[in-house]
């Protein structure tokens, strides 16, 4: 960062919390993990299936569900993954806390020089030539990929790409005439709609459950996530290895892509809007990557609290305003500083829309094209400043 507040270490953390990427993340993906050794996934002929009926759902009838099991169930697919990772080394005895034939097991496992880590997750079906939706989680680094349909077949996967960001990869399998999911309009969601999960959760294939829509439009900054996704809340039951796999709507359609919960918590899960995930992964498809826009700006929102903390140990800075948007640093050669953004600035409209909270600044960047001019207006010791930034492809995080 080449301009900065300098604010307690806590006020930063949260900011960081709230806004930037790579900060610790309290959700918990949904791929069930184990640790063991296993063969190349196998092969199976492809056989064409029997149709499936795709009659319109009765959502009054006493076994609607059911009806929705049967009609989208075989378009779910497990998925799993493994890849070759190094066995970790230590001098720690363990004889106090496993006993002896453990901590033998423990010495046979560290002499290895690798173990095969799999990975347990789920997907939909979105062609029938096969192109399967999954999270980005369940395949992330795996050097195997195996789809497993409700039939039983099994088939070897080919990630076509996947994107951290959103959480949204997409999956090929060699097959023709499979099942298909039929896509809702996950921007007319309203709480207390009915919520439909199937899944693979800790292996237990085509698991059903059932709840409601919580609330959508569910920023990541709400709960500690640097995704841009407004998300869909649900207290459907997901559970580890339900990720990837489809919500429903009570007409059968796929309304969202389950991705998280909160560890420790009940009842609370998170989906990626079904409209998001076709965005994404139609530039997947087309590109193998997708290009997020990006400005290079710390962000908090303002309090009472955070404004005289900056007051009283910022000499150059005056801030007045309880609320908004606050910059906290501006990175090094980014967009936010080639537009002349300055630590200290608070954002109060970007392209004419008036800004409260950060999570509206992530939407406008987000929804913005790369290398098209946003117009910001900032706060910057009580004047207001008109600046032109031009977002550009966020820097790959693992670069």
């Amino acid at each position: 960062m080449n301009s900065s507040l300098k604010l307690p270490l806590s006020l930063i953390a949260l900011a960081a919390i709230a806004v930037s990427s790579g900060c610790t993340n309290p959700l918990v993906g949904n791929s069930s993990i184990e640790q063991t050794a296993s063969a190349e996934p196998k092969q199976t002929q492809v056989e064409t299936p029997s149709p499936i009926s795709s009659s319109p759902i009765d959502a009054s009838a006493p076994d609607y569900v059911a009806d929705i099991v049967a009609q989208v169930g075989p378009a779910v697919v497990r998925i799993d993954s493994s890849r070759a990772v190094e066995q970790p080394l230590n001098n720690l005895d363990f004889g106090s806390l496993f006993g002896r034939e453990q901590r033998g097991q423990r010495q046979r496992e560290q002499d290895q020089p690798q173990r095969v880590q799999r990975g347990t997750g789920s997907g939909f079906i979105t062609s029938a030539d096969g192109r399967i939706f999954t999270n980005a989680h369940v395949v992330a680094g795996a050097d195997t990929v195996s789809v497993v349909l409700k039939d039983g077949r099994r088939f070897k996967g080919e990630v076509v790409g996947s994107d951290e960001m959103t959480d949204v990869a997409v999956i090929k399998i060699n097959a023709s005439g499979l099942p298909t999911v039929k896509m809702g309009d996950s921007d007319r969601l309203l709480p207390g709609q009915t919520a439909i999960a199937i899944g693979n959760p800790l292996g237990l294939d085509n698991t059903v459950t059932q709840g409601i829509i919580s609330a959508t439009g569910r920023s990541g900054a709400d709960f500690g996530s640097s995704s841009r996704v407004n998300f869909i809340q649900t207290d459907t039951a997901i559970n580890p290895g339900n990720s990837g796999g489809p919500l429903i709507n009570s007409k059968g359609e796929v309304v969202g892509m389950n991705t998280a919960i909160i560890q420790g918590a009940f009842g609370i899960g998170f989906a990626v809007p079904i409209a998001t995930a076709q965005r994404v992964a139609d530039q997947l498809i087309t590109s193998g990557k997708v290009d997020h826009p990006y400005l290079g700006v710390q962000m908090a929102e303002l309090t009472p609290e955070l404004r005289e903390q900056i007051n009283r140990r910022e000499g150059n800075v005056s801030i007045e305003q309880d609320q908004g948007v606050i910059i906290l640093a501006v990175q090094r050669n980014s967009p936010a500083a080639a537009g002349g953004l300055k630590a200290g600035d608070v954002i109060e409209a970007i392209n004419g829309t008036a800004i409260q909270a950060s999570k509206q600044v992530q939407q406008q960047v987000e929804s913005a094209k790369i290398g098209n001019p946003l117009q910001i207006t900032v706060k910057r010791n009580g004047q207001s400043v008109n600046l032109t930034v031009k977002p550009a492809p966020m820097p790959d995080q693992n670069g």
